[in-house]
Parts: structure tokens; sequence; C-alpha cells
């Protein structure tokens, strides 16, 4: 079998070890990186807070009302003082970005290296790169009070239960998550409800560490109404 070069440095990190893989950096290159990582973003984002996050599929195309729900949202929270936090692509992203840019506040980007490219959307005043999942994710939570999360795939599925981990767990507090689309995200709470809670794998209070709702104007009361 022919030796191949990872396509990423989150491959060749979580790779390394495997046969066939071949072997890009040193343990105290990557180590580095990762610190060069959080090195930027700390500096780029310390003067952002208060913000939100708003999390959402990167196939949603402009004009669809997920597309404008999010650019909505967004201006109104920009209105109330926030900062938006995305990850800097096309999409929901690119809607919430456009929200902020439209509200004048700050409108920030975090994009990842993939193997396919996503370009960053025009909408954005800070845009930083990150090879690692992991560092990326630091920036999500620590500059947010709370996330905003449409209808999307596996990566929003991620930063959703990120978010709930955290506040189980009490490394954040008062931290709303904000599901956007009852119909979208019903299949999920009833399996949660029925499953993780039904089974005990869960505590009764966690199932109201998440909000899900239709309405504009309650998901920016949720996410404002924690901090006050």
């Amino acid at each position: 079998m022919t030796d191949r070069h990872p396509a990423t440095f989150d491959e060749e990190i979580l790779r390394s070890q495997e046969s066939g893989v071949v072997q890009t950096q040193s343990e105290q290159e990557r180590l580095s990186r990762v610190r060069h990582e959080l090195e930027m973003g700390f500096g780029a984002l310390e003067d952002i807070a208060p913000a939100i996050s708003v999390f959402g599929s990167a196939r949603t195309p402009e004009g669809h009302p997920e597309y404008e729900a999010s650019r909505e949202v967004a201006r109104r929270l920009g209105q109330r003082g926030y900062s938006i936090i995305t990850g800097g692509g096309p999409g929901d992203m690119e809607a919430a970005n456009r929200g902020a840019r439209e509200a004048g506040t700050h409108s920030v980007g975090l994009n990842i290296e993939l193997p396919f490219e996503q370009n960053a959307n025009p909408y954005l005043d800070i845009s930083l790169e990150f090879h690692y999942f992991f560092t990326r994710k630091v920036m999500f939570v620590r500059y947010a009070s709370g996330f905003v999360i449409f209808p999307g795939g596996f990566g929003t599925l991620d930063e959703a239960f990120e978010a709930l981990t955290l506040e189980q767990t009490d490394k954040v507090f008062d931290f709303p998550v904000v599901l956007v689309g009852t119909e979208f995200w019903s299949g999920l709470l009833a399996w949660i409800r029925d499953q993780l809670l039904g089974s005990g794998k869960i505590s009764p209070g966690d199932i109201d560490l998440l909000h899900v709702t239709d309405d504009l104007d309650e998901v920016v009361a949720l996410v404002t109404s924690a901090q006050n």
C-alpha cells in the first residue's frame, strides 16, 4: 500500500500514528501550531464580547426562509449590542454575518481548513482560518454568551451538543442554546426525551438546557435575558 499524505492538519494530528499515513510534522511542530491558533483567536477576538455564536447549514440558499431568519436574528441581536460569530462559510452562516453587518456590529467568521474548499463569505469584519476543529471550538464558546442554532448537519449538531455538555457539566453557566425550527428539531427532541431522559441517561433538568422555537422575538429574548 502506498503511503499517503494527510489532506488536513486535523487528519495529520489524529491519524499520524496509523500505518500508511505520512507524518508531516513533529510533536513540537504540532504543539506550536495549536498554540499559534489559540493565540491568534485570543488576540483577534479579545474586544468583541458580548457575542452570540450562530450555527446552521452551509447549504441554505439566499432567499430561503431559514437564510432570512438567520439574517434577521443576527440583525436584531446586533442592534442590541451583540457581536455575531459564525463558521464564516456560506448558507446560514453567511446570512447571520450579513445581518450583523446590517446592524453595524462585529461580524466574525471562524473558518476551517477542509479537504474541499469552503470560501469565507463576503460579510466578515474579522475572518480567521483554523486548521484544527478543537482550537476553533474554543473560540465559538469563549467569546459567546449563547448559541443560536438553525437546521444543519453533523457540524451543527456537534456544536449544539458541545455547548449542552459544557453547561450540563458546569463548565459554562447561563449559556442559552436555542434551536430555531420546531419542525426540523422535533424528532431530535422527542428522541432525547424518550431515549436519553426515559432511560435515565440524563437528568430531568438537563432537558431544560434546550430551547426550541420558531418565534424570532423569543430567540432574541432567550439569549439576551440570560445576560440580564
